[in-house]
């Protein structure tokens, strides 16, 4: 593994407290290995065994549930630094999410068996620090719950918006999905609130460009 892979890893709070010339030797406990994906690529399907969580080094994923008939919902987005597949590998359960390469994404896959019954305190280490992973991952997926359970088109995009502007600590931000991926995202048809969009922005509550966003008080 290259040292600017090592480096990168260093710096991340999953590997916080460890050693550097200690990582090495952690990364081998974990069975850990590279694989690089395209745009488009699907990393992981509905139903597949996950073996071992994914650690984005570059790129960024999707988590997708995707139905029989080939609708989706974008559950989240998950850029370099952060994992996906955790829970399921802990549990070594078949997946209920597809996952796919949002861009040109490279990931270290982890085995997390390994810590279950590990004495290894650089090892313990990680776990207490998955343990934050967990309690983010559930921070995300509560406020997606609710931005999507709102009655409107709207409502959804003024609920999710405001959290991005929280976030930001400002009324000018970006988003990380393009239109497609936000109306997957939020439950909606994309005409319909690409719709929406158009006449909040002469309602005077945002203006936008693309994926930049500027909110108005009313």
């Amino acid at each position: 593994m290259s040292d600017t892979t090592l480096s990168f890893l260093s710096s991340l709070p999953l590997f916080q407290g460890i050693a550097p010339d200690a990582l090495p030797k952690v990364l081998q406990a974990l069975s850990a290995h590279q694989v690089s994906y395209q745009k488009g690529e699907y990393l992981l399907h509905n139903q597949d065994i996950v073996a071992a969580a994914g650690l984005v080094l570059q790129g960024k994923v999707l988590v997708l549930r995707e139905d029989f008939w080939g609708n989706r919902a974008i559950l989240t987005q998950i850029s370099a630094g952060y994992l996906f597949g955790e829970t399921y590998a802990m549990l070594h359960l078949p997946a209920e999410v597809s996952v796919e390469a949002a861009e040109d994404t490279t990931v270290l896959y982890l085995n997390l068996q390994t810590l279950l019954t590990t004495q290894e305190p650089a090892l313990i280490t990680i776990s207490h620090r998955l343990m934050q992973s967990f309690a983010r991952r559930n921070l995300t997926l509560t406020r997606k719950i609710a931005h999507v359970t709102c009655r409107t088109t709207r409502e959804k995009l003024l609920s999710y918006l405001s959290a991005q502007a929280n976030d930001a600590k400002d009324a000018v931000f970006s988003i990380p999905f393009n239109r497609q991926q936000l109306a997957d995202y939020l439950a909606v048809e994309r005409s319909a609130m690409c719709a929406e969009l158009s006449r909040m922005k002469q309602d005077g509550l945002l203006d936008y460009h693309k994926n930049h966003f500027r909110l108005f008080l009313q």
